[in-house]
């Protein structure tokens, strides 16, 4: 497979979290959605630590969230249990937040 066909798989998410010699290939793009609009807290929460449990070290979760008090709480709350916050888009009246799921050592 050439280099550029290879970047183009890990663009679209096909090869995330492969290991090839010795490293993870890590992208923005999202593995998993998860809709919680309309989930109050402390639910949104729970629900989004729960499926980052679920997941792979280094894979991105894409979180959608109402405006408010999960939006707030929701991204503060999973820095706080290590994990990264990519990034953060106002879509529409919700926001779409992407997690990178921690590296446990």
């Amino acid at each position: 497979m050439t280099a550029s066909a290879r970047r183009t798989d890990l663009l679209r998410g096909e090869k995330h979290g492969r290991k090839s010699k010795g490293i993870y290939a890590v992208t923005d793009q999202p593995n998993v959605e998860l809709d919680l609009r309309g989930v109050i807290c402390p639910y949104n929460f729970v629900k989004t630590k729960l499926k980052l449990e679920a997941m792979e070290q280094g894979q991105v979760l894409s979180v959608l969230l109402d405006d408010g008090d999960p939006i707030r709480n929701v991204p503060r709350s999973v820095s706080n249990e290590g994990h990264t916050v990519v990034s953060q888009d106002r879509i529409a009246g919700f926001y779409r937040v992407l997690i990178r799921r921690r590296q446990d050592e």
